[in-house]
């Protein structure tokens, strides 16, 4: 038997940092986003032998063990690790030998939240495998504790969630972990809209996102005042965002994710730099109305509004860079389970 999972990536479109401690606990944060055809795989298979085997597919890393109940976390696919030390502690397990095995369809630092999404893909093969009985926002909130603080990596809490719930989302976070995830029932044409005007481009620069982020945080423990009145106005957006998503007003999009990207680089250092904001202005002159560096910024993906038919013309422009863009549609799902 073979116990596997998916999830999907996010593209964050508003709101971005405001999922952040301490932010989010003083001033309540809130974050607009959807989910993408991009996922982060998981697979257990029980074998033979009383070991355990970790291996991420796509990095061709492997490690080996022989079986415990826990796992050395010492920088080498502690993601992997971390989970399964998570659900011994929990849950414990059989004392079975095992494989798990992942992959993921972006590189680790791109903006899209693959490390989170990636946990709880992991968390979603060992529910299918141990019949765990959790819900959604249970599994969301455990992969959060794997990252936050069972590993001390630094980051929000809006990738779980959206990669648990999947579709279009308004996310709202405050005090104590509290989420409250609000889907959006958004017309079909708009959505379908969205999905042609929305350029989605890879840098071809992953980038390492704890540094902008404990910045983030330094910003707002030190009271920061140019800090947070950008992460207020970025929860605003999120709010601006939303009505004009489903009202239809797709018009105003680009202009709102221009706001978006003006108040980002006021947040930390090191979110821009010279090569994104080249990026950015080349993408405007060719007929984007606007975009945002995804994720907590200095590299990864890139997205831009592109009216009418313009998205051809920006996306030349965009090939002259050196990155990729990559496609993709919209997803109605998140973290799926099942075994053979």
């Amino acid at each position: 038997m073979i116990y596997r999972s998916k999830a999907p990536l996010r593209i964050g479109l508003a709101g971005g940092g405001t999922d952040v401690s301490p932010y989010s606990d003083q001033f309540g944060g809130a974050i607009l986003n959807a989910t993408v055809s991009l996922f982060a795989y998981a697979n257990i298979e029980p074998i033979q032998e009383q070991k355990i085997i970790v291996e991420a597919l796509d990095r061709k890393e492997t490690e080996n063990f022989v079986y415990a109940s826990t796992l050395p976390i010492d920088g080498k696919l502690d993601l992997l690790k971390g989970v399964y030390n998570r659900i011994q502690k929990d849950f414990g397990m059989p004392a079975q030998g095992f494989r798990l095995s992942t992959a993921v369809d972006a590189p680790a630092g791109s903006g899209l939240g693959t490390s989170s999404t990636l946990v709880v893909a992991i968390i979603g093969a060992f529910v299918e495998m141990l019949k765990l009985p959790l819900g959604d926002y249970d599994i969301a909130h455990l992969a959060y504790q794997v990252e936050r603080e069972d590993l001390q990596l630094a980051g929000g809490k809006q990738d779980q969630y959206a990669a648990m719930f999947g579709g279009v989302n308004f996310m709202e976070f405050y005090e104590g972990d509290k989420v409250i995830v609000n889907p959006l029932r958004i017309r079909p044409q708009y959505l379908h809209e969205l999905e042609n005007n929305l350029v989605l481009y890879f840098t071809a620069n992953s980038r390492e996102s704890a540094a902008i982020i404990k910045e983030q945080v330094k910003n707002v423990n030190t009271k920061n005042e140019k800090s947070i009145e950008a992460m207020h106005q970025l929860k605003e957006q999120a709010r601006m965002m939303k009505e004009a998503l489903l009202k239809g007003k797709l018009d105003e999009f680009g202009e709102i994710l221009d706001f978006g990207f003006q108040q980002k680089r006021k947040m930390a250092h090191n979110i821009s730099n010279d090569r994104i904001e080249q990026i950015y202005e080349a993408a405007k002159k060719a007929g984007a109305t606007g975009g945002k560096i995804s994720g907590a910024g200095g590299g990864g993906f890139m997205i831009f509004y592109c009216p009418g038919n313009t998205h051809h013309a920006v996306i030349d422009e965009l090939n002259k860079f050196g990155g990729q863009v990559k496609n993709y549609t919209f997803t109605k799902y998140g973290l799926t389970t099942w075994s053979v």
